[in-house]
């Protein structure tokens, strides 16, 4: 038995037996990490191996003991590299953070802590988790773990890549305009993205602070449900989280697993399937709605009218939250400084800001800076909320009919490496399905749905604002028509 083949639940269960120790499943995964990641780059930092193991050993001792655990006891994880950690550097994958190592644990990793896991390693990212591909990385390209010459899509590449690979159980992303989601989906993986303040943002480094929001990549739902009840809730350090309850999704997953329910009344945006959506993806996807159609499931076509203005609104409003956020990268405080004599402090920051970014980090300030100029604000950046505003009606509209919405996550499999970097609009245009969820700030989960070829498909399903546990129960049933259908297996 391998045991970076089990899933969490099962490893969590072999856990608790007494059958497989912590340490045992921390050596089988830096194993794994030290075999595959030198060609897929899906780490940029790992621990050290003796260290991994000491924590390990600790958590079996405690739980020889009798002691009681967190509820991921003994769980390797890996964290993407966005995510503040104090025993590992937190670059954001750029030169400008390069030895950054973060005073204070983001929330979501204190929790994993707390929970006892395994922090195995930092997951590559797009820089600044802008990109869409985890090509912008400052020291590698990730590649896809079911096809070398592929992308693993982005910006969560590292973190989706770890978990297709079987590198660890599972592993933390963030997501801005569908950065867990289409990974999630290029890789074969389970992706969630929550709803925006469902789980702490506090050490999340900021691309778009009213975007940014901390995601799940796991093997399964369940797997997806058991991470989420550990990292969900309110915080007081961050004044965006929502102060709400926080339901029993595990509970949730489990009920929809051993019962059938109500049928779905599941909604298909058709501005989704038109022109633009690949074949390969398509056939799958349609394949899935027949055979949830044929399970008795309401599945109806319906619109998201305002789905047109979605991609430009949600690149003008994230351009100018990144131009305001990553202002404070300017040689002076912390980060990167050019080397040399300077004529002046401007010539300092210029210099430093230029070597310290990417091309694409530095083409979303400028245009940021740009759409909140002087003159240009009202033009751009008002009238782009006011379209997101529109955005988040259109779902308001479609929830009074619908349980969810199920639509393609991307429109093509995962393309070849080095095939759009140079077009950052035809890159741009990756993002096309997945930006609409963060526009309206919404809960949005993607499953793996069929194969084209040996590349992977992926579906995704939209549920209202805090409906997580109604999305994940959603989803599970999902998963269970997708194994049952020969065609959909992955």
């Amino acid at each position: 038995m391998d045991l970076t083949d089990l899933t969490v639940a099962d490893l969590l269960q072999r856990l608790t037996e007494g059958s497989v120790t912590s340490a045992q499943v921390t050596d089988a995964c830096l194993k794994r990490i030290a075999a595959a990641d030198g060609e897929i780059h899906a780490f940029v930092s790992t621990a050290d191996a003796a260290t991994a193991m000491a924590a390990a050993q600790r958590i079996d001792a405690r739980r020889n003991k009798g002691e009681t655990l967190g509820p991921l006891a003994g769980l390797p994880v890996g964290i993407k590299d966005n995510l503040c950690t104090t025993d590992f550097a937190t670059t954001c994958s750029s030169r400008m953070l390069e030895t950054f190592v973060p005073p204070f644990d983001a929330t979501c990793v204190a929790q994993l802590r707390a929970a006892d896991t395994v922090l195995i390693g930092k997951t590559n990212m797009d820089e600044f988790a802008m990109g869409s591909s985890t090509e912008n990385s400052a020291f590698a390209a990730t590649r896809n773990p079911h096809d070398l010459e592929r992308v693993p899509g982005g910006t969560s590449g590292g973190s989706a890549a770890a978990v297709a690979a079987k590198m660890v159980p599972f592993a933390i992303g963030s997501d801005t305009g569908g950065s867990v989601r289409q990974p999630a989906a290029f890789c074969g993986v389970v992706g969630l993205k929550p709803t925006y303040g469902r789980i702490s943002r506090y050490g999340l480094i900021a691309y778009a602070s009213s975007f940014d929001q901390v995601g799940i990549l796991a093997r399964s739902v369940e797997d997806t449900a058991l991470v989420l009840q550990v990292i969900a809730g309110h915080d007081p350090l961050d004044s965006t989280s929502l102060d709400a309850p926080v339901p029993d999704y595990i509970a949730a997953v489990k009920a929809a697993s051993e019962a059938k329910g109500e049928p779905l009344r599941v909604g298909l945006p058709r501005e989704y399937f038109a022109e633009g959506l690949s074949d390969e993806v398509r056939k799958p996807i349609e394949a899935l709605i027949a055979a949830l159609k044929d399970e008795g499931h309401k599945v109806a076509e319906m619109s998201l009218p305002h789905t047109e203005y979605a991609l430009p609104t949600y690149y003008i409003l994230t351009s100018g939250e990144a131009s305001s956020n990553l202002a404070r990268y300017d040689g002076v405080k912390y980060g990167y400084r050019a080397k040399g004599k300077f004529d002046s402090i401007i010539d300092m920051m210029q210099r430093s800001r230029t070597e310290g970014f990417g091309k694409e980090v530095q083409r979303r300030i400028i245009l940021g800076t740009y759409v909140l100029s002087k003159g240009y604000g009202l033009g751009y950046y008002k009238q782009a909320s006011k379209v997101r505003r529109l955005v988040a009606n259109d779902f308001t509209q479609a929830f009074t009919q619908f349980d969810c919405l199920l639509h393609p996550i991307t429109p093509t499999p995962a393309f070849r490496i080095g095939e759009k970097k140079d077009d950052p609009i035809t890159m741009y245009l990756s993002d096309i399905y997945s930006v609409i969820a963060n526009l309206a700030g919404l809960p949005a989960i993607s499953l793996p749905c069929g194969m084209s070829g040996k590349l992977p498909i992926g579906v995704q399903l939209i549920g209202p604002a805090l409906s997580e546990d109604r999305l994940l129960a959603a989803a599970r049933r999902v998963e269970g028509t997708i194994a049952g259908n020969a065609l959909l297996q992955t």
